[in-house]
């Protein structure tokens, strides 16, 4: 889908436009753009003084030339700097005897009149770090903003995530999918791995939606157990198929929580780990004897052909296939479906392409100062990502009608 375009300013000149523009010209003798917009930013400075006095001289109800009996009245001027789109700026905000002014055109503890929190949120959601981000403002809009500011700025989006962690879900999804990403933490100086485990869903529609992120370092079914009915207590009933990477745990935490969902072992998954037992001349010719496995048409000849592939293979590479004897049962469930159907759920390439917007934070930081600046950006990150999501899955009509039939029941509403 193609990004929504801007809206292109159109200058209209008027008479009044014209002649606020000579002035312009002769008071600052502007030669370039440059001297256009340190013009602008000496006008904006300006600007915002005089509104100030205006506003004082209601405050007081009385003006700046004029005497009064009040006994409250101006007590000279406070300095504060301020950033702008123009850059950074000093002003001079008028003072009450009593203090009890409060000016509106730049409020009290208002240091930004440029909307740079949305800014700062875009660039950090785009997976900038706070270095960069200040780096960047600094080269941008010429005013400096610390990285302890910027990190300010976006702990204010953490009662968002709180609500988004606890919003209300549909009652069932057809489909489910657990995949994780693994980052470096810094925790009280020593820099830990923790995984991002991202839930997706794809609801009754066909839309796919990502219901939470959980940030923990221990996987176990206590663990996916108190995730699981997570969702439950945040309205989900049922899901017909979850589908997963042979998470510690994750088959025990289905079967106590949701023990009428089916657990598919993601495929692909699988395949990368098998071939990490395989040489690289050996991939090719491996991965062709793989796909007989998995692309099976029934149960009984996939069966067949994994005795085959590891008859061929284990003396080479004895550890293999071990682990698709081990696993089987989490991985056959695929047999029960049309060819429409296992598309959906043999791998987790619905949730591979938020996974890339994931890696790319990676890529940008090699380490998060913290959980909490790791869940923060994933956050944004999400919502950067799922933009996109407007259309449902492909052949979801066919898939949804299946899983009705299978399900029967289940999907009513």
């Amino acid at each position: 889908m193609a990004r929504e375009k801007k809206p292109v300013h159109k200058v209209q000149m008027t008479d009044g436009k014209r002649n606020i523009i000579q002035q312009l010209l002769q008071e600052y003798d502007i030669q370039s753009a440059e001297d256009i917009q340190n013009a602008l930013k000496d006008l904006l400075g300006g600007t915002i003084k005089e509104m100030m006095e205006a506003e004082m001289d209601e405050h007081l109800d009385y003006e700046k030339s004029e005497r009064s009996d009040t006994d409250d009245y101006r007590n000279g001027y406070k300095p504060k700097r301020i950033n702008s789109s123009y850059g950074s700026m000093d002003i001079q905000v008028p003072q009450d005897r009593k203090s009890t002014f409060e000016p509106q055109v730049v409020k009290k503890r208002q240091k930004d009149i440029s909307d740079i929190d949305q800014k700062i949120i875009s660039m950090y959601a785009k997976g900038m770090t706070t270095r960069q981000i200040s780096d960047t403002l600094e080269d941008i809009y010429g005013f400096e903003a610390s990285e302890g500011f910027i990190s300010d700025v976006t702990d204010k989006i953490m009662p968002q995530i709180e609500d988004w962690q606890n919003r209300p879900l549909s009652e069932v999804y057809p489909v489910l999918y657990i995949d994780a990403i693994h980052y470096s933490v810094r925790d009280n100086g020593v820099i830990r791995k923790l995984a991002a485990y991202v839930i997706l869903g794809i609801n009754q529609d066909g839309h796919k939606e990502v219901l939470t992120i959980e940030v923990g370092e221990n996987e176990s079914s206590k663990y996916w157990l108190s995730v699981l009915n997570g969702l439950k207590n945040r309205g989900v009933r049922d899901i017909l198929i979850l589908c997963a990477d042979g998470l510690s745990g994750i088959k025990e935490a289905i079967t106590a929580a949701y023990p009428k969902t089916e657990y598919q072992r993601c495929i692909v998954h699988q395949v990368r780990n098998t071939m990490k037992y395989v040489s690289d001349k050996d991939r090719k010719p491996f991965c062709a004897d793989l796909k007989t496995i998995y692309q099976a048409p029934t149960e009984e000849k996939a069966l067949d052909a994994l005795e085959r592939v590891t008859e061929k293979w284990s003396e080479k590479y004895p550890n293999s296939m071990r682990s698709w004897k081990q696993n089987w049962d989490a991985i056959s469930p695929i047999f029960k479906f049309s060819t429409a159907v296992r598309k959906v759920i043999y791998t987790t390439n619905a949730i591979e392409s938020l996974n890339a917007t994931y890696r790319k934070l990676n890529r940008q930081r090699s380490v998060f100062p913290s959980d909490t600046a790791l869940l923060k950006a994933l956050y944004l990150s999400t919502f950067e990502a799922t933009k996109k999501w407007t259309m449902p899955i492909r052949n979801w009509g066919q898939v949804y009608g299946e899983l009705s039939i299978m399900y029967e029941g289940r999907l009513a509403e």
